[in-house]
């Protein structure tokens, strides 16, 4: 049998007394397995981002409308109210998106380390009176007038994006040290920030972007064993500082220990997916989202998805998210940019990371950390940059050097191009921030100098015309060779020679010219 594109097609096989010639292969090898044949595709990364994250979207949408519903109007306000919100950022999410679209990797660089300053100072903000704005105990957000928008999640997408540029330009001498030393401290100082709102699950998103820039960077397995016991004695430090974190922590052991205040909200996400069962009570037909169950449109709704939509529903959501990783880890094993592929991990660890916690602590396997679910929880500042983080995936895939001669052999239309362009190179130079700003009178003079300096050279002619720079073979020492610059013009005599100017043979013409006498060997 013989392998094919298209199967396994029978092939001459040998006679049963041959014997086999050494060296010969021993016969057809398994077949290892493969996907379909559109996995391989140039455009494939783009198709699965696209396909996954509007998926997520428009079933977010459709359970932040009905989660939010009762809770609402038990507060006298529209029904639709909330989800009428999440409808308009992510409207605005979108136009994120289409600005991600169109930025270069290199204009990302550029502007990296001063997006990476500028999150710092947001999160010193909310500490200004004023300014700051407290929910649930944590004082993250920033109190715009319209809305209220979270630096937190602004510092982890420009952190992801930092140390991706900063991993790219060590990569040819990067070592342990120069792998740890950029990343740590700036990790350090944004988790000292949370930690003082206090914010334990934005420490933990940010730990996952972490985890995927040092994974992506090719850390050693047995430096992330011990990351993860410093972690566990970090999270032992909080969790002895604060008693609410303790209470977590007992919460996820035991539930049942205190029904009443700790295990309150746990054991009312066990009833709703119990409820739910395999097909669901159907779409807006949860009980527990009347005010049985809090936070059930942002940090439970996966609770609600499970009891409307029942353990299928779950499961959608579950197989979109591992569509959304693989394409990611796919979109950085094809692509020749080393700050894509850093990037494209960094970002997928923490998005599929981020709702691998939420789901977990749903069912009971985690702690409640209060991470979101991504695309799919209510929130306006995280569905904003998750929709932005989309856009870039969906650029870097586009940037696949496949993808890129695939879309230069299709001619796209207008709207095509200019929603979509494509991408100039696989991978794209950095340039410096700084530019010289030269008036335009004073860039007018500097050209005609130039162009009178241009001019007047080539009225003197070229600085060697029609010369060579030869070596001269010092007579008696065979062997060396002195090097001579352009030699100078020299006045032809009246019989038309040059002089002592005249150019010479090499001694290999020389030995072997007619007229000369040879010498004996």
């Amino acid at each position: 049998m013989e392998s094919t594109g298209s199967g396994l097609v029978p092939g001459p096989r040998p006679a049963s007394g041959a014997r086999r010639t050494p060296g010969a292969p021993r016969g057809p090898l398994p077949r290892r397995l493969r996907g379909p044949a559109w996995l391989d595709g140039p455009m494939t990364s783009c198709h699965l981002v696209v396909g996954a994250a509007g998926m997520l979207l428009a079933i977010g949408l459709v359970m932040v409308f009905s989660a939010s519903a009762i809770e609402a109007a038990l507060n006298d306000q529209p029904a639709w109210r909330p989800g009428v919100d999440q409808l308009v950022f992510a409207v605005i999410g979108l136009g994120a998106m289409a600005v991600a679209l169109r930025l270069p990797a290199g204009l990302i660089r550029r502007w990296a380390p001063l997006a990476l300053v500028g999150s710092a100072v947001l999160l010193l903000l909310v500490f200004v009176p004023g300014l700051g704005m407290e929910l649930n105990g944590s004082r993250a957000w920033l109190d715009l007038g319209v809305t209220q928008f979270q630096p937190s999640e602004f510092a982890k997408l420009v952190f992801a994006l930092w140390g991706a540029h900063m991993l790219a330009i060590r990569d040819r001498y990067l070592t342990v040290r120069t792998l740890l030393v950029p990343l740590l401290p700036v990790f350090g100082v944004l988790s000292l920030l949370l930690y003082l709102e206090p914010d334990f699950g934005g420490i933990v998103s940010l730990g996952l972007v972490l985890i995927g820039l040092l994974w992506g960077g090719g850390m050693p397995l047995r430096f992330f064993a011990w990351g993860a016991g410093i972690a566990a004695v970090g999270i032992w430090v909080m969790v002895k500082a604060a008693p609410y974190r303790m209470e977590r922590i007992t919460a996820f052991l035991d539930p049942f220990a205190d029904p009443t205040d700790s295990g309150f909200q746990a054991i009312r996400g066990f009833y709703a997916l119990a409820t739910g069962g395999l097909w669901g009570v159907g779409l807006g037909n949860s009980a527990m989202k009347w005010n049985l169950l809090p936070e059930a449109e942002s940090d439970y709704i996966f609770a609600i998805i499970g009891e409307e939509l029942g353990f299928l529903g779950c499961l959608v959501v579950v197989t979109l998210y591992g569509v959304l990783a693989y394409a990611g880890f796919r979109i950085a094993r094809r692509s020749a940019d080393r700050f894509v592929q850093l990037a494209s991990v960094a970002i997928t660890v923490w998005l599929v990371g981020q709702a691998a916690m939420n789901m977990g602590y749903v069912v009971g396997l985690l702690p409640v950390t209060g991470v979101t679910l991504p695309l799919v929880s209510a929130g306006g500042t995280s569905l904003v940059l998750t929709l932005f983080i989309v856009g870039l995936l969906i650029r870097f895939a586009r940037s696949e050097p496949e993808a890129i001669e695939h879309q230069r052999r299709h001619t796209p239309g207008r709207l095509t191009r200019l929603l979509l362009p494509v991408a100039e190179h696989a991978v794209e130079p950095v340039r410096p921030r700084r530019r010289s700003r030269v008036e335009p009178a004073g860039r007018a003079a500097r050209d005609a100098e130039r162009a009178a300096r241009d001019a007047e050279r080539a009225a003197r002619g070229p600085a060697v015309s029609g010369r060579r720079t030869v070596a001269r073979v010092v007579p008696g020492a065979p062997g060396r060779e002195r090097a001579s610059g352009p030699r100078e013009r020299r006045v032809p005599d009246a019989r038309g020679r040059g002089g002592d100017g005249r150019r010479q043979p090499p001694p290999r013409a020389r030995l072997t010219a007619p007229d000369s006498p040879r010498r004996p060997r």
